[in-house]
């Protein structure tokens, strides 16, 4: 069943993971790479290896394990390999769309690539495809696969007998929006991240060998050190002479605020800043900001724990574990029947009514999207016997979609677009309902806000976008 039917959440951003690590076994770290990063794409799954003469794609619809197994990864040997886990709202369930892409280069080379982000200026990007190359009657544009990956996967191509290495950084510097991109060639790993930085992309080392990955849980995950992050602009290229970098672009900073609020797994850092400690002071902040009395607050699990821990700290309200997450809960190809449809959320969490029952109860939670969770939530916890029910969002109002990787619902889909706080806190059935403030946000993250992208939340794009619809991937 689609994870629509679970969680009202924002679907994450993809995951990307690359390894260049002679003697070791590449699709295996890649495959635990990935494992890590599953959060951030659970719709398809795939990983290209090189022997150094050849480039082979195993991808598939489905989790990373239902993807892989023992043998497909023993199949799959080289000295590179790069690893890519979906979320698109475009060809979701469509097996041309998983990524790696793959696609030839003009000096008679391959290109494997798998990228996590969304262009805006897709129609500058095919009309340049169109100039350079006329009618596409291979690869994956050909297969039907308009993606933003294929598009750029299609102009890696290069013209002549242009090298990758000098093909990519011209490209790289055409695209506008949010990509951070891992590839290879026959030899040669790279990786990429667009001149704003939405995306986290970061480099890591190997004992024979280095590992690019979305976060430093891959890292530690295939017992590879951070090093640092890629830098907005830059592209690095990994081979047996090490590691060279290239700027194809000034960096324009504008680091997804959401990555810090859900996006990212807690154990990441983001810019040095850790991801748990900033929702800890979201938490704090809410607190602050939203004084209340209560018996219990309790988290909505995962993606709402480290706020509501910091919000008990702050109030000093006591910590109730009030939902019991099934972690079995995930993407399966089952069907759910209509019964199963009503009730929604109860598949992935269980109230325990000891911690609730007769209690006025705070509930947090990261985001609201379009208020179906929420619904359930507060449903759920009356049914428990909770006296009454107090809703905390750790991050402002949702009122602007996203067109930098994070599939946020149409302006229309919001609740918080046409709907006051009061209006919302009806829908969802709460005794209250609270929001923290954005500057409560920004300051829990402790960047500048020069430096952050806040779209979702305040309208204000960092670059050009198209109109407020959705083509994306």
């Amino acid at each position: 069943m689609n994870q629509d039917f679970l969680h009202d959440s924002p679907k994450d951003a993809c995951g990307v993971f690359g390894v260049w690590a002679p003697g070791e076994e590449v699709s295996k770290l890649t495959y635990y790479g990935l494992f890590s990063l599953q959060h951030r794409g659970q719709e398809s799954a795939g990983i290209a290896v090189s022997t150094g003469q050849r480039i082979s794609v195993y991808k598939d619809i489905g989790l990373v394990s239902q993807v892989f197994d023992e043998t497909t990864l023993s199949s799959l040997t080289g000295h590179i390999a790069i690893g890519h886990c979906r979320y698109g709202s475009h060809g979701a369930d469509e097996w041309h769309f998983a990524q790696p892409t793959l696609g030839a280069t003009a000096d008679d080379g391959t290109v494997a690539l798998g990228m996590n982000g969304a262009l805006t200026n897709r129609d500058e990007i095919k009309t340049l495809i169109a100039q350079r190359f006329g009618e596409i009657d291979s690869g994956e544009m050909a297969q039907g696969n308009t993606s933003d990956t294929a598009l750029i996967t299609t102009l890696l191509h290069g013209q002549g007998e242009a090298s990758l290495d000098e093909t990519a950084p011209e490209i790289f510097a055409a695209l506008e929006g949010a990509f951070s991109i891992v590839m290879m060639s026959e030899n040669t790993l790279y990786a990429a991240r667009d001149r704003h930085a939405f995306r986290p992309l970061v480099l890591g080392r190997l004992a024979n060998g280095w590992v690019v990955a979305s976060e430093q849980a891959a890292l530690a995950t295939t017992g590879a050190t951070f090093i640092r992050e890629i830098a907005p602009g830059e592209m690095l290229a990994i081979d047996a002479d090490g590691v060279r970098s290239t700027r194809f672009a000034s960096s324009k900073l504008a680091r997804c605020i959401f990555e810090y609020v859900y996006v990212a797994r807690p154990d990441a850092a983001i810019n040095g800043r850790s991801v748990y400690e900033s929702r800890l002071e979201m938490g704090r902040q809410l607190a602050q900001e939203n004084t209340a009395e209560a018996d219990v607050v309790v988290p909505v699990p995962d993606s709402g724990t480290p706020a509501a821990i910091g919000y008990a700290e702050e109030s000093g309200i006591p910590l109730g574990n009030g939902f019991v997450k099934n972690s079995y809960v995930g993407r399966t190809f089952i069907k759910p029947s209509q019964t199963l449809r009503q009730l929604g959320i109860r598949l992935k969490l269980n109230v325990q009514p000891s911690v609730v029952a007769g209690k006025s109860v705070i509930v947090v939670d990261d985001s609201i999207v379009r208020g179906n969770t929420q619904r359930q939530v507060v449903a759920m916890l009356r049914a428990a016997g909770a006296r009454e029910v107090h809703v905390k969002i750790s991050s402002p109002p949702v009122k602007w979609p996203c067109f930098y990787g994070i599939d946020f619902a149409t302006r229309a889909e919001l609740i918080a677009t046409g709907a006051g706080l009061e209006e919302i806190r009806t829908s969802v059935g709460a005794d209250s309902l609270a929001y923290i403030s954005l500057e409560g946000t920004i300051a829990a993250t402790q960047q500048d806000e020069q430096t952050l992208c806040t779209a979702c939340f305040s309208g204000n794009y960092p670059t050009d976008v198209p109109q407020l619809t959705k083509d994306r991937k």
